[in-house]
């Protein structure tokens, strides 16, 4: 398993694999750091010497991907850090970490080549990264919030995208719009966003660029 980050959605399934089957974990070294000495649950992983083998990442360098008893899975890796910030259960040691760990792109290629690009998390656009995402097969990208003020005009309040470390996907659009990718994906998506609304303006302006928007037990072979 790889990890792009410390948010709940994105580590808290990691209990559900605490039955004593090996594990290797990568991530950050400050996520690391979170989930093996600041959060004491998820020392259920590890009732059992060696039942985890935490994996520390390294970055714009490519890795193999190996299971916890060291055999290749097949599979190459590499992990671009983002500026960011942590969830807010962290936010007491937050000073503590490196930002840059934060949040992370992840790029994964196999074998025969392919390639795929995960980004559930994307507060801003750097050049070095846009020149990693072109030509690669599949870019799944964040797609938390269609506009900068979703949560304001829905519930009347809340942090605007930007603030919460997120691109408005109207905003990505625009960003994104000569990009050379295989095939465009928005993941992470809000129960606010109006993409998820077939009917709706947002959705089409989505598929008419080019994009789709991911939908529950998709799966997808490259």
């Amino acid at each position: 398993m790889v990890l792009g980050s410390a948010d709940l959605d994105h580590v808290v399934g990691l209990l559900l694999l605490r039955e004593l089957q090996p594990l290797r974990i990568y991530a950050a070294p400050s996520i690391l750091r979170i989930l093996r000495e600041e959060n004491s649950m998820f020392g259920m992983l590890n009732r059992v010497e060696p039942q985890v083998v935490w994996t520390s990442m390294n970055p714009d360098a490519r890795f193999e991907l190996l299971s916890a008893e060291g055999k290749s899975s097949g599979l190459g890796c590499e992990v671009h850090y983002l500026s960011g910030r942590y969830p807010k259960y962290v936010k007491a040691k937050a000073a503590d970490l490196g930002r840059d760990e934060a949040t992370a792109a992840l790029f994964f290629e196999s074998a025969s080549g392919r390639r795929v690009i995960y980004v559930p998390a994307l507060g801003n656009l750097s050049d070095a990264l846009l020149q990693k995402i072109h030509d690669a097969d599949l870019l799944l990208l964040d797609g938390t919030f269609w506009s900068n003020d979703e949560l304001r005009r829905v519930h009347c309040s809340g942090e605007t995208a930007h603030q919460m470390g997120h691109i408005p996907v109207e905003e990505t659009l625009r960003l994104l719009k000569s990009i050379e990718v295989g095939r465009k994906v928005f993941i992470h998506l809000n129960n606010t966003n109006p993409i998820l609304n077939e009917a709706s303006l947002e959705h089409q302006a989505v598929r008419q660029a080019g994009w789709e928007v991911a939908e529950d037990n998709w799966q997808l072979e490259l």
